[in-house]
């Protein structure tokens, strides 16, 4: 018999959130705290005190889902890529497990944001939903008729270390990656390379936030940036939708509340997807930031 609750838990660098939604997705009870820096046995005791207060309060249990940065290593199940770096190299499912004793699901962010948006938010009703994150980096995921694709190598949907399509002059030289390589999308599409870029041409120091406002508020320069940022978001949405075909894509992340890309990108992609229309939707997010937790809950639901 399945629990009467969903625990949805969004592990942040800076922040832990623990939501609670009952059988009908109502949501029943919610904590937010700090996560523990750098201190990785601390974050999986505060995460178990989360749930056990959930349980005491709702006098209920509840399944566990987990929204976490990075992926689990195919081959060791060790925490990879996690830009909270304490989690790198630990057996995160394995730990909270223990302190749990029950199964816990794990996902990255970037799923739990499209799996969210996918089951209730702007892609209720979509077949095939591609989720962005435009942030502070660029991941993605993928969503089939409700069920998150994870794929053979646990990766499907990190489109941000494909290769901007198409370079050209305005996009030279080819920005240097963390992940080594040059050119990924990432280095274009996220809220520092947005800032990188804008840096680059005009010789201003903003954020991604403060171009956005300034070019809100009339400046050249900073309209320029984002109509640069919007093409290169264009063309590289281009290459999901030519091989993924989705119904719906939606943004998240901080860059997300840039209205502008609402308009531009379905405007240029057009150039670029092998078909003579483009029905494919690009839509704001439904749940914003809540999409975490909530994705991290509906971890159960697409499982069943």
């Amino acid at each position: 018999m399945n629990p009467p609750f969903r625990f949805g838990i969004d592990l942040g660098g800076t922040k832990i959130e623990l939501a609670a939604f009952d059988p009908s997705g109502a949501e029943r009870h919610r904590e937010r705290i700090d996560t523990p820096a750098g201190n990785y046995e601390a974050t999986i005791e505060a995460i178990g005190a989360m749930v056990d207060r959930a349980e005491r309060s709702l006098t209920a249990h509840g399944s566990v889902g987990v929204a976490a940065p990075g992926a689990a290593s195919l081959a060791t199940g060790r925490v990879k890529n996690a830009n909270s770096t304490s989690l790198n190299g630990r057996f995160l499912r394995r730990d909270l497990e223990r302190r749990l004793a029950r199964e816990v699901r794990v996902a990255n962010d970037a799923n739990c944001f499209a799996l969210s948006e996918a089951t209730d938010g702007a892609g209720r009703d979509a077949a095939v939903v591609f989720g962005v994150i435009l942030g502070t980096g660029v991941g993605g995921g993928i969503v089939i008729d409700r069920r998150l694709l994870e794929g053979a190598n646990g990766i499907a949907g990190e489109w941000g270390h494909i290769p901007l399509p198409a370079p050209d002059a305005e996009d030279h030289p080819l920005p240097l990656c963390y992940c080594g390589r040059r050119g990924c999308v990432e280095t274009y599409l996220s809220g520092p390379g947005l800032a990188a870029d804008h840096a680059r041409v005009s010789g201003e120091r903003l954020s991604a936030h403060g171009i956005a406002a300034r070019a809100a508020a009339g400046d050249g320069a900073c309209a320029a940036s984002l109509e640069r940022h919007g093409r290169r978001l264009a063309r590289s949405l281009s290459v999901v939708i030519n091989v993924l075909d989705p119904d719906v894509i939606v943004l998240g992340g901080g860059l997300s509340a840039i209205e502008s890309l609402y308009e531009t990108v379905p405007r240029r992609w057009g150039e670029h997807v092998f078909s003579d229309t483009v029905r494919t939707r690009l839509c704001r997010p439904v749940h914003g930031d809540a999409s975490g937790v909530r994705g991290a809950a509906w971890l159960w639901e697409s499982a069943r």
